[in-house]
């Protein structure tokens, strides 16, 4: 066993120590702790097994959190931790000294989340996962979800589903909770999800499991309403259990307000990456012609649903891949919001052979934010804004919001 002093946080949530054999990670530890452990190698890097904190600092959180929550401190503690992560990834990746504007705080550090995911307990129940592990610690209470999802896990403690997990998908806007039912025989899980309507679930839905991830197979509505409606900022959208929306309404809220007011307008505009287009819909005022380009069917429904349902003429949407972009030509503004991974080659390259005035790129991984704008001010970008959110607080996850401009 040794025991090591925590330097600092670095991506992934780990903390980071220092041996003769080389760095050391540790998950959950922080900053200027004291921790010790069995260092192990593990796909090429050192990490610190059965971890026990023997200093921890004085202002971790005092309070039981899930074992999703990788960085326990208090809220005001997190907020400068993050914010280095993301002007390390800038500095060191990206290879620009560029002055990050301060960190937006999540408006609730917690009771935050709309969305959720648990496995079900084989002694019954819902449990989490372990990450990096099938290991499965059994739910209590949720202190990072919200009102409507914890009434829901108090009612789903009681009903024995034969399912695999559950996926639970709220509105702050309506009050209400969307149930996905993963695994199990959709004709067996017809009669309980009548009667989980009955007990207040807005509606239930079926999901068969797939390799390719939830909801990737076959998915089936089986009582009550398939959407709710949500309050992201300036815009009302439409969210699903199936679906991918953003987890924290109230905090993508302020990134979309804060987006609309950074472009300059024009004539046309390209949302890459678009889920169900709420940029697309918040920024069809300020351009003659918006299109909206995601591969996902069920974000592209209730994307063009909400556009006829907000009465928007000249957003239109196309699904397909955003490697596809170079089909579409030029456009005065792109918007990027990718995945972790970040931007293919294929989309870089097409932006800097297309050329558009500015980019709005919105990140939820900083260093392949860092890697894509180091990229593209190399081609001939300026960076003109950045500034990281907080979307989650108690996890080390960070979004950034940013703009490039053609220098």
């Amino acid at each position: 066993m040794r025991v090591l002093r925590v330097e600092k946080l670095v991506p992934g949530g780990y903390g980071l120590a220092r041996t003769e054999e080389g760095t050391v990670l540790v998950r959950g530890a922080l900053p200027g702790e004291v921790v010790r452990g069995r260092p192990t190698r593990r796909k090429g890097a050192l990490f610190l097994e059965e971890a026990e904190v023997l200093t921890p600092r004085p202002d971790r959180y005092p309070h039981p959190l899930p074992p999703t929550a990788d960085l326990p401190l208090l809220y005001e503690s997190q907020l400068p931790l993050k914010a280095g992560l993301v002007q390390d990834a800038l500095e060191r990746i990206a290879k620009l000294p560029f002055p990050l504007s301060p960190i937006r705080p999540s408006p609730r550090a917690l009771a935050y989340r709309t969305a959720a995911q648990y496995a079900r307990h084989p002694l019954g129940g819902l449990a989490y996962r372990l990450p990096n592990s099938h290991g499965l610690v059994r739910v209590e209470e949720d202190p990072l979800v919200a009102e409507p999802l914890a009434q829901a896990l108090r009612v789903l403690s009681l009903w024995p589903l034969p399912v695999e997990e559950v996926a639970l998908r709220g509105s702050l806007l309506e009050g209400k909770v969307l149930l996905g039912l993963i695994g199990g025989s959709p004709e067996a899980l017809k009669r309980p999800a009548r009667a989980l309507v009955r007990e207040g679930f807005a509606g239930v839905v079926w999901a068969e499991p797939s390799e390719r991830g939830r909801f990737r197979g076959r998915v089936q509505l089986l009582q009550g309403e398939g959407t709710l409606r949500e309050r992201f900022g300036p815009l009302t959208a439409s969210v699903s259990v199936e679906g991918f929306s953003q987890a924290n309404p109230l905090a993508a809220g302020e990134l979309l307000e804060e987006a609309q007011g950074l472009v300059a307008g024009g004539g046309r505009a390209l949302e890459l990456y678009a889920g169900s287009g709420l940029l697309s819909l918040l920024l069809a005022p300020r351009f003659r012609e918006v299109v909206a380009v995601e591969i996902g069917k069920e974000a592209v429904r209730r994307g063009e649903a909400d556009r006829r349902r907000l009465g928007v003429e000249n957003v239109r949407f196309h699904r397909g891949d955003a490697r596809e972009a170079a089909r579409l030509g030029a456009f005065d503004l792109v918007v990027l919001d990718p995945p972790r991974a970040g931007l293919s080659p294929g989309v870089r390259r097409y932006l800097l052979e297309t050329r558009p005035r500015e980019v709005l790129y919105i990140a939820c991984n900083p260093a392949t934010w860092a890697r894509d704008v180091g990229e593209l001010v190399r081609g001939g970008y300026a960076l003109a804004f950045a500034r990281p959110y907080d979307f989650f607080p108690f996890t080390h996850h960070v979004e950034v919001l940013s703009l490039l401009r053609l220098g």
